[in-house]
């Protein structure tokens, strides 16, 4: 945004021009400074991972990739990120240090998704048909739980289980993994498309595409809580701060809806600009970011009152947003024009006055087909 200055009809005094300077040094004082850490990128099209210096908000280094990344979580342990290439089955671990691959391996087979457990020391791989347990600090294949079905998505507790759908079956499989056993094989009902458990673990909501429904299941005892229809398609999801509400986009609806795990039921459907895909949460404030593909912007959504907050043009099929730890950034990759757009959360509520920031703070190139990220703090 531009400001325009009205110059003064008679020359400043010199109180005047001491207190500008003072001024002006408060607002250097003041002025953003970035993230002390990077964003790494998968770029599936390039088959790169992008280093991005968030402090300076520069392209620090592509690293190569032997095909193409498709997901990319950060260590809990040291400053790094794992990376998987689901068509080859190749887990590599970045370290932040020095922006180069040090680990890698291959379990075996092609992959769909990974997770890691709690305490970070276990990396948990799935496959098609296996869940594969890796030593995140050796980066070692360590065990193998074989899968009842050709499964689709994952997701683990805190206290050490699995909850796995298998479309194809219209099955739910929830496992113990410190057993390696299978405790509950659930007929689902639907065609699990999406899984995750509730934040205290105690009920798994499941997703079906194909039924556009949520279905919430008892994690105990596999047992249906109730099956609730849904206006869009569940291809996407995330939680609020607290877990209590959970947000849907996918086709059918340029809507997000809303579900709320612990009431079993659907809330309400709001409004989220066209083609509604990948979101994001702040904690403060608490604002639901949702990026629109077709229309190349996002959309931001005050959670408490529903109301929207901003519309925002950020570049070329935007598909996937995610927070800094500060709660200071969004981060939208922009799949077609193969960059990363970062936008100022503070300036959706501090613009009182015309020389305040814009909310776009810059676009950063990543590379082509940007597909998902992870940020790590540096010390």
């Amino acid at each position: 945004m531009l400001a325009y200055f009205v110059p003064s009809q008679r020359p400043p005094t010199r109180r005047a021009l001491l207190m500008g300077a003072a001024a002006l040094a408060g607002c250097a004082r003041r002025r953003s400074r970035g993230f002390p850490g990077y964003a790494f990128v998968a770029n599936a099209g390039a088959r790169t991972v992008a280093a991005v210096d968030l402090n300076a908000f520069v392209l620090a280094r592509q690293i190569g990739m032997d095909s193409a990344p498709g997901a990319v979580l950060a260590n809990p342990l040291r400053p790094g990120v794992f990376v998987l290439m689901p068509e080859s089955g190749v887990v590599c671990e970045i370290d932040a240090a020095t922006l180069a691959v040090v680990r890698k391996t291959r379990p075996g087979n092609p992959a769909v998704a990974m997770r890691l457990a709690a305490d970070g020391k276990s990396l948990w791989v799935l496959q098609a048909r296996a869940l594969v347990r890796l030593d995140s600090s050796r980066l070692r294949a360590v065990e193998t739980i074989p899968l009842p079905g050709v499964a689709v998505d994952f997701d683990l507790t805190a206290d050490g289980r699995a909850a796995v759908g298998f479309p194809a079956e219209r099955r739910l499989a929830l496992v113990q993994l410190g057993t390696r056993t299978i405790e509950h094989l659930v007929d689902a009902g639907c065609a699990p498309s999406l899984v995750r458990f509730q934040g205290d673990g105690k009920q798994v909501l499941v997703g079906s595409r194909a039924d556009r429904s949520m279905t919430i299941f008892a994690a105990a005892s596999g047992r249906t809580v109730v099956r609730l229809p849904l206006s869009v398609e569940p291809v996407n999801c995330c939680f609020n701060a607290d877990g209590g509400q959970m947000f849907v986009t996918g086709p059918g609806m340029d809507a997000v809806a809303i579900v709320y795990p612990y009431q079993t039921e659907v809330g309400e459907t709001i409004l989220a600009g066209r083609t509604p895909d990948g979101m994001a949460v702040s904690g403060a404030p608490p604002y639901l970011f949702v990026a629109n593909p077709e229309s190349g912007n996002i959309t931001v959504l005050d959670i408490d009152t529903r109301k929207l907050v901003a519309a925002l043009a950020v570049g070329q099929e935007p598909r996937h947003i995610l927070i800094t730890p500060d709660n200071r950034y969004a981060l939208v990759l922009n799949w077609r024009s193969g960059n990363m757009a970062v936008i100022r959360i503070s300036a959706f509520t501090d613009r009182r006055h015309r020389t305040d920031p814009a909310p776009l703070f810059t676009i950063v190139p990543v590379g082509a087909q940007p597909v998902a990220a992870a940020v790590v703090e540096m010390g």
